[in-house]
């Protein structure tokens, strides 16, 4: 059942690796295509149904062609990989089986029953929206929540550079889920 809601994050990060800190910092408002690395917790409370938590590390790669995540245990063993381009979406499990569409929202909710906006992800991770969100800025102007269609995305930095990236992400929604990313490297995607 944890593999189950381990991959209820990953799809949904759908729409890293350790590296040297760049010569210059990255600029939150003009990144584009990102590479992350950290760490995840989720926490998902449905109705009538005991809380399912699980949690682990993560490396994404996200480029205008298309993303790939890979997940793998808090010990660094590989649980699934998840690879999107504009065409199609495929998850491909620690166990040698893969699953497609051309929808990445329905393949979250095949593989785990809940509906996501999973295309939102990388803009939600940078402050940004596509849509009339609300986004309150702190003192330095950057994003300290967003919230957007039922969901509320938390950031949190580590120093006080106005175009700092965030190390600390809490997505949440109606109490139900709950997901803490912690992003130990950011750097631009080639």
């Amino acid at each position: 059942m944890t593999l189950r809601f381990a991959l209820l994050f990953a799809v949904s990060l759908l729409s890293g690796c350790a590296s040297l800190p760049p010569a210059q910092p990255l600029q939150r408002d003009a990144l584009r295509s990102f590479v992350l690395e950290g760490r995840f917790a989720l926490r998902v409370t449905l109705p009538g149904q005991a809380a399912q938590n699980s949690g682990g590390r993560l490396t994404w790669t996200h480029e205008k062609t298309g993303d790939r995540v890979l997940l793998s245990s808090p010990l660094g063993y590989g649980l699934a990989e998840i690879e999107t381009t504009p065409e199609i979406s495929r998850l491909r499990m620690a166990d040698g089986k893969t699953r497609e569409s051309s929808d990445p929202d329905a393949l979250i909710e095949d593989v785990t029953g809940q509906r996501l906006p999973v295309s939102r992800l990388p803009a939600w991770l940078l402050g940004r929206s596509h849509s009339s969100a609300q986004i309150t800025a702190d003192a330095l102007g950057r994003p300290s929540r967003l919230l957007e269609d039922g969901w509320q995305i938390d950031y949190s930095f580590e120093d006080d550079d106005p175009q700092a990236l965030p190390a600390r992400v809490n997505l949440s929604r109606l109490g139900e889920i709950e997901l803490r990313l912690r992003i130990e490297a950011w750097k631009e995607a080639q």
